[in-house]
């Protein structure tokens, strides 16, 4: 599943307040710092930082791909060395349990349970 990519809406926000506050004066200066340019800076310094993200998120995608990918072909693996040691020593070996799987004289196979049915009718 695909990490969402986010949208900011205080960019969005700022990019009409830009639009409208250079239509008052291209060289706005309201004091203490607050001019026109400082705030266009800082509003494509965060467009930076939100591109950044988003990519990083991509990024993300690609190794969780990857990593779901090498997690399915190891587990292919696995069965398949568990099969192995079964062929070269036995599925009722030490060796097979040791390896993980379960000696097939181990195995409890569930007995078939009568039915209500079966035991009303009786032989006939």
């Amino acid at each position: 599943m695909a990490f969402k990519k986010t949208k900011s809406p205080a960019v969005s926000i700022s990019h009409i307040r830009l639009a409208t506050l250079s239509a008052i004066d291209p060289a706005l200066d309201l004091g203490n710092g607050l001019t026109l340019a400082m705030y266009q800076a800082f509003v494509q310094d965060v467009e930076a930082m939100l591109a950044t993200y988003n990519a990083q998120l991509s990024l993300a995608d690609e190794a969780a791909n990857n990593l779901r990918a090498g997690e399915k072909e190891l587990s292919m693996l696995n069965a398949r060395m568990l099969a192995a040691v079964g062929v070269k020593y036995g599925k009722d070996s030490s060796e097979y349990e040791m390896a993980g799987g379960t000696r097939a004289s181990e195995i409890k196979y569930a007995r078939k349970k009568k039915t209500a049915k079966t035991e009303e009718k009786g032989p006939q």
